[in-house]
């Protein structure tokens, strides 16, 4: 037989310490090259920088 509650948990105190387990819109910062918005510490898409100095990727430009 496992360990078992001594007293029963309220669902206010369940509902309270659950308050924080809901998912946020994601945090987007600036590129410091291109200004477009990007995850942060990832490389940005649009223009292939990583941190605004260095050229990770090659990024093509579309053609109008």
């Amino acid at each position: 037989m496992g360990p078992l509650p001594k007293i029963k948990i309220s669902k206010g105190r369940r509902n309270r310490r659950r308050a924080h387990h809901a998912i946020g819109a994601p945090k987007l910062v600036s590129c410091a090259r291109c200004n477009e918005k990007t995850l942060p510490h990832r490389v940005c898409p649009h223009c292939g920088s990583y941190m605004g100095r260095l050229q990770v990727i090659d990024v093509e430009e579309e053609e109008a």
